[in-house]
């Protein structure tokens, strides 16, 4: 019967969509994360009268159409760039993005990353890089003996050096912004990499127009509501239910035309 292909669709998109909400959950604690959701779109439909065509001899028309439908598919799962909120951290290489904009990282292939998490270290060289040792694009070094480093909101690193008593401009942290944020690419680690659909980088300062500042000391908590992913948990159970219910139900149709046969 028909009726049990399309509820199994209807299952099996609903186990997509709970597998994206346990991602979202899994998530809450994530720097940055950006959570994401499922579209669904319904499948081909089947035309056994189309609407507008000819009932009579008379040339009357149907109003209506007969058309059914073969089940649902994941269309895609989106994420939502939404602004996460802004935990202080007090830790010196902490720098929060507030507005738009990702951080552009540098990695050992060459490629150009983006993220919003901004947990940076230096490393054994003083230079500034991610968690994982990635560099921000720029190659903002720290001198060993530097004190009072300061990033202001427009990504100017300066630091106090011996022997000085105005700062020294150390580097310029820049930002990268996408027309299509949606269509860039997940590839772990907090990172994202650009594709056709995201169009190219647009790269400026932070502070300019149509860019977000930054913030130290500060890093962006992920977008995740649990009462919201929650609540679409137990729709999309109930969703998975009602599905598997209607199998049993064309299983027991089948079982009675089978007793009669």
């Amino acid at each position: 019967m028909r009726a049990l292909y399309v509820a199994a669709t209807g299952m099996l998109a609903q186990e997509t969509n709970v597998g994206v909400i346990s991602n979202n959950i899994a998530n809450m604690r994530t720097t940055a994360y950006k959570r994401q959701r499922v579209d669904f779109q319904d499948l081909l439909y089947q035309s056994l009268r189309r609407a507008g065509s000819t009932t009579s001899d008379a040339g009357t028309t149907a109003p209506v159409g007969v058309e059914i439908g073969s089940g649902v598919k994941t269309a895609g799962t989106p994420r939502i760039f939404s602004q996460g909120p802004l935990q202080a951290t007090e830790k010196t290489y902490d720098i929060a993005i507030r507005g738009e904009g990702f951080f552009r990282i540098e990695m050992p292939d060459g490629e150009i990353a983006y993220t919003r998490d901004g947990s940076f270290e230096l490393n054994q060289d003083g230079v500034l890089v991610t968690v994982d040792g990635y560099e921000v694009e720029g190659g903002i070094t720290i001198p060993a003996d530097a004190t009072g480093v300061g990033i202001n909101g427009d990504g100017v690193v300066e630091a106090t050096l011996p022997g000085q008593t105005a700062p020294q401009q150390l580097g310029q942290i820049q930002l990268s912004r996408f027309i299509n944020t949606s269509g860039l690419e997940s590839k772990g680690e907090n990172l994202f990499r650009e594709t056709e659909a995201s169009g190219p980088p647009q790269t400026d300062n932070p502070g300019s127009e149509s860019m977000g500042t930054l913030v130290q000391f500060h890093l962006e908590a992920a977008n995740v509501n649990s009462v919201t992913e929650v609540s679409d948990l137990i729709s999309a159970q109930r969703a998975y239910e009602m599905n598997a219910r209607v199998v049993t139900a064309a299983d027991e149709m089948l079982q009675a035309t089978t007793q009669m046969i």
